[in-house]
């Protein structure tokens, strides 16, 4: 059995409070999280949140930011609208980014994950901007020692690699989600992965099947009944990187979760 960290996404289990937070992590049977940090920012429910998982025996392992203003109605939307995309919601964001850089700080975690947006493949004013905002605020995370991964799925891997190289600091990596390879047909999850290896940071456990109809969402699916070929996507995966379950559609998440643990330790995963 490998013996590398699992754990589940704290914003799948749609938890209004820490104690409710804590009772799913604990109808999951898992102990690993990684939590969403805004809530502690910005909703006095969450204030004791570290004390509640810490005596709970809930490890932190990551954290997740979300830019200011998202919309995720459509493609066209969320390509508008993501990550740092609008200037307007700029200095939202990065004041955002700096309170949950805080927060993460003060509970010794050291990696937060976000969407960058979709970032130009090609030179022009709008990438170089960009660029700009993601140096920022790669440099205010390491500022904490913290580091910094961008999830997948909203560019090709070879243009997140050419961000990377043009932005060259080793805090800054990839949250690799195959999922999103496909619900935002972006290519192929393994041959991405082989792309994005040397940068990859965490690995979201979520699968998709890929849309019938050009330019809409594929389809978020329990973990093992979509297009990701998962025995093969999970022998690419470096061994100190952990496996964040992630389910972000459907009615029954502790089931799929539980789905996704029972596929992962059959495959000899975790």
């Amino acid at each position: 059995m490998n013996s590398r960290h699992l754990a589940l996404c704290s914003w799948s289990l749609k938890p209004e409070n820490p104690l409710g937070l804590v009772s799913a992590c604990q109808s999951c049977e898992i102990q690993n999280i990684q939590l969403a940090l805004l809530p502690l920012v910005h909703d006095s429910r969450w204030k004791h949140c570290a004390a509640l998982l810490e005596e709970a025996n809930i490890r932190v392992i990551s954290g997740m930011l979300e830019a200011s203003g998202e919309d995720y109605t459509s493609l066209e939307s969320i390509a508008l609208t993501g990550g740092l995309r609008q200037d307007e919601m700029w200095p939202s964001t990065i004041d955002n980014a700096k309170r949950a850089g805080d927060v993460a700080a003060a509970m010794e975690v050291s990696l937060v994950t976000f969407h960058a947006g979709f970032i130009p493949e090609e030179s022009c004013g709008e990438r170089s901007k960009m660029l700009d905002h993601l140096h920022e605020m790669t440099e205010e995370f390491v500022d904490r020692g913290v580091s910094l991964a961008l999830e997948t799925g909203q560019e090709r891997a070879a243009n997140v690699v050419s961000v990377l190289q043009e932005i060259s600091m080793p805090q800054l990596g990839v949250n690799f989600d195959p999922a999103n390879m496909i619900l935002y047909g972006k290519g192929d999850p393994i041959e991405a992965m082989k792309t994005l290896q040397p940068w990859v940071k965490q690995v979201h456990i979520k699968d998709a099947k890929h849309t019938a109809v050009h330019g809409t969402w594929g389809t978020e699916v329990a973990a093992g009944e979509g297009d990701v070929d998962w025995e093969t996507f999970l022998t690419l995966v470096p061994e100190d990187v952990a496996l964040v379950i992630e389910r972000e559609g459907g009615d029954n998440r502790i089931d799929d979760i539980l789905q996704a643990k029972t596929m992962l330790q059959a495959l000899g995963a975790c």
